[in-house]
């Protein structure tokens, strides 16, 4: 890590960088540059004139990694998936911080290599899973802690904004509900069936847990944008609209039967709750839990082994999606 100046990290601001400007890398740096506490000391892309327009944008450096690396506490990557453990790596070498997109990397074994990479130098490695941060899911963790949770169904649906791109539906898309479901759970899948049509544009995914069942879609073919999780409970029905940040809580009352002057008739009705939702961006949540992790030295929010665990499952439902293995129940590797 860098060794400029005098100041601990506790009383100086946190000076982050982001490499990869894309279009979530971008937002890192519109975020980080908004930040209180926070320095954004430059960007860094393998096309240059990208990193600069960026840089130009929110005041900052144009500059290659390894020379942002030497200027950083922590940054964030953002770059493709491909090429997330040699960058990875390659930051915790330096002694710097890191926040990657998700997936964490390839394959479970290069996460699990930069898992062991980051604890050995002590140094923080956080996934981003962005939605653990949305509002409506913070809400609906606390709920859960009081529910007897049965089934969860989620579905992200929708075209891509770049109508062009062919990104993997289930690593791109479901992954997110996988993580989701798996921190709500706090658990992993004892067993996975998957399917997917249209090029692997289209999947379904049906994971077992312990007395529970989890049923997620993704889909970039569908005319509609979609973000929601049903959360079915003994007690009640809890449905979370990821874009709307809002979460409905369905009662069952007790069914009647109603006499008067007129034949009988019967009524059953539901109550709906609007649960409070304190409002917020994800991205500036995310990224507020992340420089907190740096200059505190707490776990992050959301692990490397978090994001271990959410990309071993996704290994396995992308293996039946795309029929490298039979399309019948796998169970998922311990």
């Amino acid at each position: 890590m860098s060794t400029e100046g005098t100041r601990s990290p506790s009383t100086r601001p946190i000076r982050v960088g982001v490499i990869g400007v894309g279009s979530m890398g971008k937002n890192h740096a519109r975020v980080y540059n908004e930040l209180p506490g926070v320095e954004l000391v430059g960007v860094a892309d393998h096309d240059a004139s990208v990193a600069k327009q960026v840089a130009a944008e929110y005041g900052t450096a144009a500059l290659d990694s390894e020379t942002l690396c030497r200027r950083c506490d922590a940054v964030t990557v953002a770059v493709p998936t491909q090429v997330h453990y040699e960058t990875v790596s390659t930051c915790l070498d330096a002694g710097v911080h890191v926040l990657v997109e998700k997936p964490i990397a390839r394959t479970v074994e290069e996460g699990r290599a930069l898992a062991e990479q980051a604890r050995d130098a002590g140094l923080v490695l956080q996934v981003g899973h962005i939605e653990r941060f949305n509002p409506a899911v913070q809400t609906v963790m606390e709920l859960i802690e009081d529910l007897d949770v049965i089934g969860l169904e989620a579905e992200r649906l929708g075209p891509p904004v770049d109508r062009t791109t062919r990104a993997n539906v289930v690593f791109d898309l479901m992954v997110h509900d996988v993580d989701i479901v798996g921190s709500i759970l706090d658990d992993r899948p004892t067993s996975v069936n998957a399917i997917g049509t249209d090029d692997g544009q289209y999947a379904t995914a049906t994971m077992a847990y312990d007395d529970v069942v989890a049923s997620l879609t993704a889909s970039r073919v569908t005319q509609k944008k979609v973000r929601k999780l049903t959360v079915t409970a003994r007690e009640c029905l809890v449905e979370v609209d990821y874009l709307e940040q809002s979460v409905l809580i369905h009662r069952d009352s007790y069914p009647e039967y109603l006499t008067d002057d007129g034949p009988n008739r019967y009524r059953h009705e539901s109550v709906v709750e609007n649960a409070r939702v304190d409002n917020g961006e994800p991205l500036r949540h995310e990224l507020e839990s992340f420089v907190n992790a740096v200059r505190t030295g707490v776990e992050p929010a959301v692990t490397a082994e978090d994001g271990v665990k959410a990309l071993r499952t996704v290994q396995t439902i992308e293996s039946l999606v795309s029929g490298e293995t039979p399309r019948r129940e796998q169970e998922v590797e311990a």
